[in-house]
């Protein structure tokens, strides 16, 4: 590229209006400062190797950080689009431009960059592959309600921090074919996700049983294999639920799907959380999103911890009132979905099969012994005790 050159791609770069996060980012404002240095080669080396330097996050590839950035950009083109609004002739010319500009970039090389330079020493290499960002964009506003946008776009699995809602970027990658047993239970979760997906009634969960087989895994699985169909699940602790308004605001009216997911979920009989989770269990309107529902795992059946001494000693003059308003928390579920601790058959089914998942060489006899002894150590069998049985072996 000669200086020329450079300058009217630094001014393209420069004038963008749709995406203008985008540009003005760390990585692509550094780049536009290099292309725009008209200094000695060791300035322009210098502004070089702070683009390459903000490229480590994106394994060294600028299309790759172009991918992501473009679709994680929350602008009025794709914000329209995702609310079925027109969006005007102006905003989708100026979209289409800026998109063959990112398509531009990702046909720029060290070499190029350098060609109108004599400097013959090392320079520091970046990945880069050729992309069309204009077909690829469009796939995506025409199938939004499969792909998102946003913080939505390229991440299964959030959680909230201080009421905002952030992507877990090293998420649980489990899967329903990693699971043994309890296909009756998982199915019922895995048709109600479904029924999500595809805009039919879907109810909200709760998984209750005993710790440790499988419910939380059970969610998240579902989660994983929904994502192509626009499935994204929230994690919401339960000192968080006073967040429940404003994430079902944050979500509401966009085209995904939402599992706002509360793991381990028990209540004190005073507990403020109490009402809020009723209040979206209900519908309230300030409390749910119509593309939302909400999945639960508890290892009580009613939730909600009760004391022999509450049922006596109150001055409550509605006492009885108050305890059934307490325990029916859970039937305000549309469907409870119960997880019992597995019999010996189907704990030595899954330690079977865990086994020889891992190949481990003990004899089905011998597995059999060491199963039931680590599973008597522990109190109870459980898929958990299971798999923590297979890898002691290992």
């Amino acid at each position: 590229m000669n200086r020329k050159e450079k300058y009217d791609l630094a001014c393209r770069i420069l004038s963008v209006s749709v995406f203008r996060s985008v540009s003005s980012g760390e990585t692509v404002a550094a780049l536009t400062r290099f292309l725009l240095c008209a200094g000695s080669t060791d300035e322009k080396l210098r502004l070089y190797a702070d683009f390459v330097s903000s490229l480590n996050d994106d394994a060294g590839s600028l299309s790759d950080f172009l991918k992501k950035a473009v679709c994680r950009d929350e602008n009025v083109y794709i914000t329209s689009a995702a609310k079925g609004k027109t969006v005007s002739p102006s905003i989708l010319s100026n979209a289409e431009k800026e998109l063959e500009l990112f398509s531009a970039l990702t046909r720029l090389s060290p070499e190029a960059l350098f060609e109108d330079t004599d400097y013959e020493g090392y320079i520091p290499r970046f990945e880069n592959s050729a992309i069309d960002f204009v077909s690829y964009y469009k796939n995506r506003v025409e199938n939004i309600g499969r792909y998102g946008y946003g913080i939505f776009a390229s991440c299964g699995m959030f959680r909230v921090e201080e009421g905002e809602i952030i992507p877990v970027e090293t998420a649980d990658e489990i899967s329903v074919e990693s699971f043994i047993g309890y296909e009756r239970e998982r199915q019922q979760v895995m048709e109600n996700t479904r029924a999500l997906t595809e805009g039919r009634p879907a109810a909200n969960v709760l998984l209750c049983g005993d710790a440790g087989t499988g419910k939380s895994s059970t969610v998240k699985a579902a989660a994983n294999y929904y994502f192509d169909r626009g499935v994204r699940l929230i994690e919401v602790r339960k000192d968080q639920l006073f967040s429940l308004p404003h994430i079902m605001d944050r979500i509401s009216g966009n085209p995904l799907k939402f599992i706002i997911f509360i793991d381990d979920l028990s209540f004190n009989k005073n507990d403020d959380c109490f009402s809020m989770l009723k209040a979206a269990l209900e519908g309230s309107a300030s409390a749910k999103a119509s593309n939302a529902v909400i999945y639960a795992t508890s290892n009580r059946r009613h939730i909600v911890k009760e004391q022999f001494s509450d049922r006596a000693g109150s001055d409550d003059i509605h006492h009885s009132d108050t305890v059934q308003e307490l325990l029916s928390l859970s039937e305000r579920f549309g469907l409870v979905v119960y997880f019992s601790r597995p019999g010996k058959n189907l704990y030595l089914e899954i330690v079977h099969e865990l086994a020889e998942r891992e190949g481990a060489t003990l004899t089905l006899e011998e597995l059999d012994r060491q199963a039931e002894a680590f599973a008597l150590a522990r109190g109870s069998r459980s898929p958990r005790a299971a798999e923590q049985f297979v890898k002691s072996l290992l």
